[in-house]
């Protein structure tokens, strides 16, 4: 895992070492259990259609949860089918259907799809937040981070009158043309 975060990322193993420290810490403060040292790297594509899988059965929660405590707690292998089968009924998808659907190329346009536009966004790893489509947050960040990120987006997304002159008045019981 350091590994490839180094490489990814640009840094020492040290410092991919010390950046996951700090997201396992905050990760541990917001309740959640993060196993780093024995997550199973895999291609998550799968897991990915599985999820638009689970969205067309009103669980695509459910299923992302799932799978995101699969990977990071319990250190399963979510790019093996078997794996994904499993995980799909333990949320109450039918498995055989989970199971038909990973046998054959179902959801992979989707998928792709959302690969592209994250490209445009740039995103290249998760946690991403995307607000408002045009203000983006990447990484674990502390709550400060989103509080200063919320309070500088409020702000610019202000509405600001550009006349003075008086116009319409008007409230939930209608307007009111003022007199002159």
């Amino acid at each position: 895992m350091y590994e490839k975060l180094s490489k990814k990322y640009g840094m020492t193993i040290e410092q991919a070492k010390a950046n996951t420290k700090n997201m396992v810490q905050m990760a541990r403060n917001a309740g959640l259990e993060f196993n780093i040292d024995t997550v199973v790297l895999t291609n998550t594509f799968d897991a990915h259609r599985l999820t638009m899988f689970a969205k067309t059965k009103g669980l695509m929660k459910e299923m992302t949860e799932r799978l995101l405590r699969a990977y990071f707690t319990d250190s399963r292998h979510i790019g093996d089918h078997a794996a994904l089968a499993e995980l799909a009924e333990e949320v109450g998808l039918n498995r055989e259907g989970a199971e038909k659907m990973l046998a054959g190329n179902e959801f992979a346009d989707a998928v792709r799809a959302d690969e592209q536009l994250a490209q445009q966004y740039r995103i290249t790893g998760v946690p991403f937040f995307l607000i408002n489509k045009k203000y983006a947050l990447s990484g674990a960040q502390p709550t400060e981070m989103f509080v200063q990120a919320l309070q500088k987006i409020i702000a610019e997304d202000e509405i600001t009158v550009l006349n003075d002159h008086d116009g319409m008045i008007c409230d939930d019981d209608g307007c009111e043309i003022p007199k002159k």
